[in-house]
């Protein structure tokens, strides 16, 4: 198996487990926050966990066509050991094969995903400045940082601001310990529901979101063009 062919796929490993439709690490029920690149990593070696998968491969799945340095690949690897409380020497779920690349190495319990159930056409969005940005199921992560799903560089917007969760019909938007806070309906949070027309407030960023875009949407853009 190669690349990232997990889609709707619950692992479980340990008292872990990482949903690729949420995006989400959960220990015993409490998420644990990664970074989206160290998930991506980490989704990628449990995918890949018969072999062992080298830098180069890591690499050029993480950041294609550009030139990183290895310590980058290093420090998420060491951003996924603390999370899942993992020691490098004596390693239970990430091992260092030295000279080649890396592979998890826990036992994995793979839960497939209940029977699809008939959704509405309608895709909930946020409008930034007329622009409608539809939000996909799971985490979208709002900041500065190029890999956020959303990228928002206005003032006082954090590199990873707030999460927008789409699951089971509904929304919540959660805050990733930004500086400047989040704010819903002008009230500041740490985690809310969303309801259709609420205004969120990011730094100097208004969204709004819908449950459906809006009549009369002018234009409709990708995440990666912000």
């Amino acid at each position: 198996m190669n690349g990232l062919e997990c889609a709707n796929v619950t692992y479980r490993f340990g008292a872990f487990s990482l949903d690729s439709d949420t995006r989400q690490l959960l220990l015993n029920h409490a998420e644990v926050h990664l970074s989206p690149k160290a998930f991506e990593l980490l989704t990628m070696l449990i995918v890949n966990r018969r072999r062992a998968v080298s830098k180069a491969e890591l690499q050029e799945h993480l950041w294609p066509a550009t030139f990183v340095e290895e310590t980058n690949l290093a420090g998420l690897v060491a951003e996924i050991r603390r999370a899942l409380r993992d020691d490098a020497d004596q390693p239970t779920f990430v091992k260092t094969m030295h000279r080649f690349g890396y592979r998890f190495v826990g036992e994995v319990t793979e839960v497939a995903p209940p029977a699809p159930l008939v959704r509405s056409r309608a895709r909930p969005c946020l409008i930034l400045d007329q622009k409608h940005l539809p939000l996909m199921d799971g985490a979208n992560v709002i900041g500065r940082e190029p890999d956020a799903t959303i990228q928002c560089d206005a003032p006082g917007v954090s590199r990873y601001h707030a999460r927008i969760v789409v699951a089971k019909g509904g929304a919540t938007i959660e805050d990733l310990g930004s500086k400047n806070g989040t704010f819903v309906k002008g009230e500041r949070v740490m985690s809310a529901t969303l309801a259709d027309g609420d205004e969120i407030r990011l730094g100097t960023a208004r969204l709004t979101f819908h449950v459906s875009p809006p009549s009369g949407t002018t234009e409709t853009v990708s995440t990666t063009d912000l």
